[in-house]
């Protein structure tokens, strides 16, 4: 398949981005897996701040990044991407080159616990404040389990609805799939 897929869009969007000494964010950790591919991305100088608020998450995110030596570039908080503003030092403030979330509920953990279009809304604009010109917001909607439509809709207007002037929103995604296929909505500061 020439086209990517989902995901490897997703990581290619941050590659184009995220240079080793950057400083990003992992607006939802998951198991880890997004966690260690961007603390490979900023290097031994760089660092990356790590969110979720199962510490299930925490806990798996902590041995992915041990497992590969890379625990000392990465900060993470047992809370809500809501708080990245509060939470992250304010001198890392203006310098943020990438965020990546993945939306919907932790795998292999209780699908009860989604994201929630509020919040993710309120981590999007703080993270236009507090990122970098051309810093990149990567949003991977999952949204095929219960909640997911509204998230996925109130994502979709808030994000048409940014000035032009303030960021470039792309939207990516199959359109002849079954079953609610995930797509990204990524969010370039301007």
């Amino acid at each position: 398949m020439n086209i990517d897929k989902i995901l490897p869009f997703a990581k290619n969007l941050l590659k184009k981005a995220i240079k080793p000494g950057d400083v990003v964010v992992d607006a939802t950790l998951g198991n880890g897996y997004d966690t260690v591919f961007l603390a490979e991305l900023v290097g031994e100088s760089g660092h990356v701040f790590g969110f979720d608020i199962q510490e299930e998450a925490i806990v798996a995110s902590k041995e992915r990044l041990t497992l590969q030596s890379l625990s000392e570039r990465v900060t993470l908080f047992h809370s809500g991407h809501e708080q990245l503003s509060q939470l992250i030092p304010g001198n890392y403030h203006g310098t943020v080159s990438g965020t990546i979330f993945n939306l919907g509920y932790l795998p292999g953990s209780d699908k009860a616990i989604v994201t929630r279009p509020e919040t993710t809304i309120a981590a999007i604009e703080q993270l236009l404040e507090i990122s970098k010109p051309e810093g990149i917001i990567v949003l991977v909607i999952y949204h095929g389990h219960k909640g997911g439509a509204e998230e996925r809709d109130s994502l979709l207007t808030y994000c048409r609805q940014i000035n032009q002037k303030r960021a470039h929103v792309l939207q990516y995604q199959f359109i002849n799939q079954q079953n609610s296929p995930a797509f990204i909505i990524a969010i370039e500061k301007i």
